[in-house]
């Protein structure tokens, strides 16, 4: 069994990634980040969500001699040509603030009309592995902004995406609904194929 580490402490993701793993008939032994404490976080110096996951998944691969799965995604604004996109975690200026970035961008976007809020949830995933080989797969959730926070599930921008056919925003929905559109349940699933053939 092939030893496979995601980039993340996150346990979510993990649980996310082996069951997509899992229901593939893939049976690697999938862990996290916090598996190999000695490994420092990477800086994301990227310019795009690809060059971000690339950048963390070599970085793993490289100082634990293991293929590594990396991913990195965000809000893609269009009347604000794709921003917050990689920025999305720090917009409002402090990493991780999701109240303050989710008022700065309301903010930002408050006399915008209804037609005009359309934006996405973007997700690169990438392999890595120790010899330098690499791959990316996209996934996008595509959908409108609504002007007010609304529902408690999930984080970041969750509450005001409002996913293209539904009537609720992505907070609104159960994990499992969420999951089975997401941006990254839809780059992770991209990646099975990739796993099988660079992995068996």
């Amino acid at each position: 069994m092939t030893r496979l580490i995601l980039a993340t402490r996150n346990a979510g993701k993990i649980t996310e990634l082996r069951a997509i793993l899992a229901d593939a008939g893939l049976r690697h032994d999938l862990v996290g980040a916090e598996a190999y404490p000695e490994v420092p976080d990477v800086k994301e110096t990227g310019v795009t969500f690809a060059e971000n996951a690339l950048l963390k998944a070599h970085a793993l691969a490289q100082a634990t001699g293991l293929p590594a799965v990396a991913d990195d995604s965000g809000l893609c604004v269009d009347v604000l040509n794709g921003a917050p996109g990689i920025f999305s975690a720090r917009w409002a200026g402090k990493h991780g603030d999701d109240k303050a970035n989710l008022d700065l961008l309301l903010a930002q976007l408050s006399d915008i009309a209804d037609d005009h809020r359309g934006a996405h949830f973007a997700c690169a995933a990438a392999l890595a592995l120790p010899d330098g080989t690499e791959r990316v797969v996209e996934g996008r959730l595509t959908g409108v902004l609504r002007h007010t926070p609304s529902g408690t599930n999930g984080f970041g921008y969750d509450p005001i995406l409002q996913p293209s056919g539904e009537t609720r925003t992505c907070a609104e929905l159960t994990p499992e609904e969420k999951n089975a559109i997401s941006h990254r349940g839809k780059a992770f699933r991209g990646l099975v194929p990739v796993v099988r053939e660079l992995l068996g």
